[in-house]
């Protein structure tokens, strides 16, 4: 398979199986702290490379009520922190073109959310950058239409991009996984699955998404096994108390017992 790149220690599309987690949004800088560390060392016990993710703004959340993040700046500083604290690479959302270059500065990948995985002038300016981007496909793509949002990061001379795949909308207040998606994409560049925000269910909760994280697991090892290079997930270790997407977000303490799963079945697998 092309398009392999190096992101640290983890190397994109090489045959390893890596990590991106942590929780959704930025609640508190001791939180993040909390939740990277914990995951982190999960992740050495196993021996997976991990990326700690979390957002500084959650810009499409359902209500006008709902939690976003600290903001730009104050988010950045404390990506930036957790950065060199730990050592990890980092990653993070962004919204707005003009957010790219501040953002680049603290993290060591951008993620293009799924809503905007069509916004040409986002997509020029993160690749840009020269970080990693990845871009989600979008709830409403067809898995090989998202060559042209490569296509656009690509225009920039940046080739260090990679796929997430969240599920697609199947009528009102659903997702469903086609992973046919993940070998197609795959043949584009390296490949994510985000187990996640597959099982939420979109403004389906009263002015918040609903989910069901009971199926996880279910999900996660049917898309080890069809082949991927990267598995996303958002961790909380309060999942009911969790500030954005609580209702799809894997327990913390149901981590470590999931990825030893996931890890034999990529040994099988290849």
């Amino acid at each position: 398979m092309s398009h392999s790149f190096e992101i640290g220690p983890v190397h994109a599309g090489a045959g390893q199986l890596f990590l991106i987690a942590g929780p959704c949004v930025i609640e508190s800088e001791a939180h993040a702290r909390t939740m990277a560390g914990a995951i982190q060392r999960i992740a050495a016990d196993l021996g997976i490379p991990y990326i700690f993710k979390a957002s500084y703004d959650k810009a499409n959340r359902t209500s006008v009520t709902s939690f976003r993040g600290p903001g730009l700046v104050e988010g950045v500083r404390i990506l930036g922190k957790l950065a060199r604290e730990t050592g990890l690479p980092v990653l993070t959302d962004v919204h707005e073109a003009a957010h790219c270059e501040i953002a680049a500065e603290a993290v060591d990948i951008l993620q293009i959310p799924a809503f905007l995985c069509r916004q040409t002038d986002l997509l020029i300016a993160a690749g840009k950058t020269g970080r990693a981007v990845n871009i989600k496909k979008g709830q409403f793509m067809a898995p090989w239409d998202m060559e042209h949002s490569l296509e656009k990061v690509r225009s920039t001379g940046n080739e260090r991009v990679f796929l997430t795949e969240r599920g697609s909308s199947f009528g009102y207040n659903t997702l469903v996984v086609d992973y046919r998606s993940l070998a197609v994409m795959r043949r584009m560049a390296p490949v994510v699955f985000d187990a996640t925000h597959s099982v939420q269910q979109p403004s389906a909760a009263g002015g918040v998404s609903g989910g069901q994280p009971e199926f996880i697991p279910l999900l996660a090892r049917a898309a080890v096994a069809a082949g991927i290079d990267g598995l996303f997930l958002e961790v909380h270790d309060d999942p009911p108390r969790a500030k954005s997407d609580g209702a799809n977000a894997l327990d913390l303490k149901l981590l470590k017992p999931l990825l030893e799963k996931l890890q034999a079945i990529h040994a099988a697998a290849h």
